[in-house]
């Protein structure tokens, strides 16, 4: 809930909490947050960097291929930006920026480094 409540405090339009069971299969949690993508199709979907109870960093590219949608993973600074979503994330080589395009186009990969 503490998440919920930081992502109310920055402006985030809408807050959902899907609750599950305690320990859940990988695929079978991302066909859930796949399900409820497809209801509601919001204009971004931040999933967490990995789990704390097990460690893994699984399910949001798992749904993502699921539902056929470009991804980033490990942001630091997603942004709109005319109907385009632009990912900045740190990287060994310096910072990435990646262009994921309008929620039904392809990936632009273009970096910057400090």
């Amino acid at each position: 809930m503490e998440q919920l409540r930081y992502a109310a405090a920055m402006g985030a339009d809408r807050l959902v909490w899907i609750d599950g069971p305690a320990e859940s299969e990988l695929l079978l949690t991302a066909r859930v947050l796949a399900a409820f993508w497809g209801e509601v199709k919001p204009e971004l979907t931040i999933l967490g960097k990995q789990a704390i109870d097990d460690d893994y960093n699984q399910t949001g590219q798992m749904m993502a291929a699921l539902l056929n949608l470009p991804q980033a993973t490990f942001v630091s600074k997603p942004e709109l930006v005319d109907g385009r979503c632009l990912c900045s994330r740190e990287t060994d080589g310096g910072l990435e920026q990646i262009d994921l395009g309008p929620p039904s186009g392809g990936r632009h990969y273009r970096s910057a480094h400090r």
